[in-house]
């Protein structure tokens, strides 16, 4: 029998068993099977001209010259650092770029052992033992966070306790990740742009499971009281957890030290430019949770001659364990994401990492002094030391400023409704000059 007497290469079954199936099922065909609206349904033809390479490269250059060309101060989670050209170089050769799940360590020893760097990385960046190496973002780790302190299990509560200022989007992800067990999450309120500690007191009982802070905090704030929300958190039997991000950790307080059972963040900064989608979350946490943690874990032995060899050690999703025992439904592999931030870590080194931290404390005080000379601005709006980005307060209403600055050709977050909030890396250093001559124009 031919292929194309049997159908379809990949569906082994004739068109004769097809009509049986259908026959058995009670309808003609397997369209039938679907509910297709007509405004979406395929129809034989996409109606898309045939053209040459050349004449759709020149329709792309047209239709993208219609994108606003705006220099972005953008942050909140999402942040644009300087890739080196290393990390395209070394990520895109076919040995990585081609390779899916590292399933097959006899062959797969080098992206393996670079997966074992990366986690090694984190390790010493959060002084915390175990690090996970394929996490979707920083907003899936906080919910994989809170479902680990659901199943470890410390105390009969069910309150998850997060940050008024937690943006929307991961509260939302978290949110929908607790869905279906009774775990409810609550904010509790922020002084000043950090944790307001005497009300997280009040809110902290026997009913908290799970108290999550930030450090820096969305508005870009450094968060003070660490140690005492970790503290506040263990006498209460609830889990700790830190959000950071790989930058920020090379410069502020290790989490380890001040008591932190789970961190989780972006580690996107590094390797990535800012896709404000795409991530890579952080995962790392005690070695008494190893178990409990979503996702993979790439570790080291021996092989059969003595020599040291990498492979997957620990994978805790259904398709590897029974499914009662799964942590996570992560399905998708981020590890070719972990590479490049692992490439472009390892380019800055320990020294070269801090420095650029060092900046993004700098680049954000130099901004705002520059902006706190305009007439109808004051900023910073926090009276704290920041990291990348701050709040400024506008006279005019933040909706308004932000438009004139589009017009002149810049990105900035509006927060409130006289306050915006801009992120200052190496990438729009050049442009603080020109930002602050707008900014005089339209304040």
């Amino acid at each position: 029998m031919t292929r194309h007497e049997r159908g379809s290469p990949y569906a082994p079954h004739t068109s004769e068993e097809t009509a049986a199936m259908l026959d058995a099922i009670g309808v003609d065909s397997e369209e039938a099977l679907f509910d297709i609206p007509d405004d979406v349904a395929f129809t034989g033809e996409f109606g898309i001209e045939s053209r040459g390479e050349r004449e759709l490269c020149g329709e792309l250059s047209r239709l993208f010259a219609k994108n606003d060309d705006l220099t972005e101060f953008l942050g909140r989670g999402h942040y644009s650092h300087y890739v080196p050209s290393i990390v395209d170089h070394l990520s895109l050769r076919s040995e990585f770029l081609t390779s899916y799940t590292q399933y097959q360590p006899e062959i797969t020893q080098g992206f393996l052992q670079v997966l074992f760097e990366y986690q090694s990385m984190l390790v010493e960046l959060t002084g915390l033992p175990i690090a996970n190496c394929s996490m979707y973002d920083a907003a899936t780790g906080l919910a994989e966070a809170a479902r680990l302190a659901n199943r470890v299990r410390r105390t009969s509560g069910s309150t998850v306790l997060v940050p008024e200022y937690l943006r929307a989007g991961k509260r939302g992800v978290l949110e929908n990740y607790v869905d279906g067990t009774d775990l409810a999450v609550e904010s509790y309120p922020m002084a000043d742009g950090n944790v307001d500690l005497e009300a997280l007191t009040d809110l902290v009982g026997d009913d908290t499971v799970f108290v999550y802070a930030e450090n820096p905090t969305v508005r870009g704030t450094i968060e003070e009281g660490l140690k005492e929300i970790g503290e506040l958190a263990h006498d209460n039997d609830a889990l700790f957890c830190l959000g950071s991000d790989v930058v920020a950790l090379s410069l502020l307080q290790e989490p380890a030290s001040v008591g932190a059972d789970v961190v989780v963040g972006e580690a996107g900064a590094l390797g990535m430019p800012a896709s404000y989608g795409m991530g890579l979350g952080l995962f790392a946490t005690k070695e008494e949770f190893l178990r409990q943690v979503p996702g993979r874990l790439v570790g080291v032995s021996e092989d059969m001659s003595d020599r040291r060899a990498y492979t997957l050690t620990l994978q805790t999703r259904e398709q590897h364990i029974r499914k009662e025992r799964a942590t996570s439904n992560i399905c998708t592999n981020q590890a070719w994401v972990a590479l490049r931030a692992a490439i472009h870590a390892a380019s800055l080194g320990p020294n070269g990492l801090v420095d650029l931290a060092e900046d993004c404390v700098r680049d954000a005080q130099t901004l705002a002094a520059r902006l706190d000379e305009v007439s109808g601005v004051q900023a910073p709006v926090h009276d704290r030391h920041h990291f990348r980005e701050f709040v400024a307060h506008t006279d005019q209403p933040a909706a308004a400023v932000a438009e004139d600055l589009e017009a002149e050709g810049f990105a900035v977050h509006v927060v409130g409704e006289h306050e915006i909030q801009l992120c200052v890396t190496e990438v729009n250093r050049d442009r603080i000059d020109t930002l602050v001559a707008a900014m005089e124009e339209v304040a």
